[in-house]
């Protein structure tokens, strides 16, 4: 038996398109002399469509490309994911599905059971857990088919479950499984992700084929790596990443396990790739061409500028410098060495006369206060306000360029250096922003140096460095992902070494400025952690405040 894994882009409710991306891949397997040709997790709808399931017609539009495949089956059969009804009173309306089809015939449903809710995660909203799992035979070989969690606590490791599926089909004697997957992209999840797949295989004793989407879906993304593994635990493919790929197996060279093939993972070059796809799938399935950003002359603006230019070639990106009566000579002349070294146009509009003119209108009302954050807020606004109306004047989706360890701490002002329809960097660390240069420099060398070197600074009062209002970087990162990625509490962040003082401060920025992250854009996730989605903290709360 020949098997086909189609690793595809889906775009959420795009039926039409993901038919098509289906049809053509169908053709390509078929060309290839496959049998079967295995799709992704939800690849009718895109995943996650979310509250879009609670729409009777996305369901219908879904059903109708089953509709379409069922007729592109008559030479291949043709496994592939899609949301069903559940007929049954009691439970959710849905079924997170897998359908085999062949000779024009739905042969087999199979349904997820193992339905996750935590992270990014919430089918259980939506779904029907499977309560029985049943294998099919086909050509002579009888398959288990299985969806993306399903596959991920193997032997029931994890309490919260009561059925495994494979631990339920292994008494039919599969001689393979099928595992249909939308799973999403962090830095280390790739490894984590074949260790699972080959603990799979080495319980139940039989190849595993796991298709995964590829692609980005607002802010989460999909790195594809689909895998085909060996029963003696060799990785005989893994696929590409951050690609759309079709590839056809040849079941027994699988079975015979004396192939072994697996991606680079360097953590530089997959946060490099992943940004890069996350940028111009945002673009592209929004109907949008072109970005706008503010270029400051410091590394976070010269950084996103660099990776928009990768995303969606330099005569897409408009970078914006605006310097103030604070801003040092060398900002304006870093960002446009930067400019022009990136290719992309560039204009400079300085916003003293406007800050002064808001100030003139501000002053009576302050009451002789002295300069505090309030002015320096008020600058950050000005630039936001000018970037907004050049986006909206011109169709530019403007670019935000806050790092994840200013987010963290609230680093930024609303309405001023937090305003965009996208966040670049809203999930790696200052310190992490340094070695991500040093991966974009060491293909094109496009940023300064001297915008590398530099003491980080906002610019916003004469003098001023980031270091004047929070810890020093190296120093500040390690506890804020000891917090927020490890979910270490302060007293077993202290217990690790750091000072208690520093700890609680820290901590108390992060809760404190939850609200200001609820109003920002959605955040590119590369990490097992992420702002949105993915980590639902209430912005009025005590616990640590």
């Amino acid at each position: 038996m020949r098997i086909a894994i189609a690793q595809l882009n889906y775009h959420i409710g795009n039926f039409e398109a993901n038919q098509q991306k289906m049809l053509d891949a169908i053709e390509t397997a078929i060309a290839d002399k496959a049998d079967l040709i295995l799709f992704g997790e939800l690849a009718t709808c895109g995943y996650p469509p979310r509250d879009f399931l609670e729409f009777r017609d996305f369901i219908s539009k879904s059903d109708a490309v089953i509709h379409t495949l069922l007729s592109a089956s008559k030479e291949i059969a043709i496994v592939v994911g899609a949301p069903t009804i559940n007929p049954d009173v009691e439970g959710k309306d849905l079924y997170n599905s897998a359908f085999f089809l062949y000779n024009g015939v739905i042969q087999h449903i199979a349904h997820k059971a193992l339905l996750p809710t935590y992270d990014v995660f919430d089918e259980y909203r939506y779904f029907e857990p499977a309560k029985e799992f049943k294998t099919i035979e086909f050509k002579g070989k009888r398959i288990a088919i299985t969806i993306c969690e399903d596959i991920w606590n193997v032997g029931n490791a994890n309490p919260l479950y009561t059925i495994c599926p494979m631990d339920e089909m292994i008494n039919e004697n599969p001689d393979l499984i099928l595992n249909l997957s939308a799973s999403p992209f962090s830095f280390d999840h790739a490894q984590e992700r074949i260790h699972t797949c080959r603990a799979n295989v080495a319980r139940y004793g039989i190849p595993l084929f796991y298709a995964n989407s590829v692609g980005a879906q607002t802010e989460l993304i999909f790195d594809g790596g689909s895998l085909v593994v060996s029963p003696n635990g060799n990785v005989h493919h893994e696929m590409s990443y951050f690609q759309e790929e079709v590839k056809v197996f040849d079941l027994q060279a699988v079975r015979f396990g004396h192939s072994e093939f697996e991606q680079p993972k360097d953590k530089m070059a997959l946060i490099h790739d992943a940004v890069v796809l996350g940028i111009k799938d945002y673009f592209k399935k929004l109907g949008f061409k072109s970005a706008i950003l503010g270029l400051s002359g410091g590394v976070d603006s010269a950084l996103t500028a660099a990776l928009a230019v990768r995303a969606l070639g330099k005569e897409n990106v408009v970078g914006i410098l605006m310097p103030s009566e604070f801003s040092t000579g060398h900002s304006v002349s870093d960002a446009e060495d930067l400019a022009k070294r990136l290719g992309i146009k560039y204009e400079i509009i300085a916003i003293k006369s406007v800050y002064e003119s808001f100030m003139s209108q501000l002053t009576p009302l302050f009451e002789d206060k002295g300069f505090d954050v309030t002015e320096e807020n008020l600058q950050a606004r000005v630039r936001g306000t000018l970037l907004m109306a050049l986006s909206n004047k011109f169709g530019h989706i403007l670019l935000n360029t806050t790092n994840k360890s200013e987010f963290a701490v609230g680093y930024g002002t609303l309405y001023g250096d937090l305003c965009g329809g996208i966040s670049v960097l809203g999930d790696i660390y200052k310190t992490e922003i340094y070695d991500l240069v040093k991966y974009v420099n060491s293909t094109e060398n496009v940023i300064p140096e001297n915008t590398i070197t530099k003491a980080p600074s906002a610019e916003l009062r004469p003098g001023q460095k980031d270091s004047d209002s929070l810890p020093e970087y190296p120093i500040l990162d390690p506890i804020l992902r000891m917090y927020l990625e490890q979910m270490l509490g302060p007293d077993e962040i202290i217990a690790a070494g750091y000072d208690p003082t520093l700890v609680k401060r820290i901590l108390r920025m992060v809760n404190m400025n939850e609200f200001k992250r609820h109003q920002s854009a959605p955040v590119l996730r590369v990490s097992n952690k992420s702002f949105g989605a993915g980590r639902r903290l209430p912005i009025v709360a005590k616990y640590l405040s």
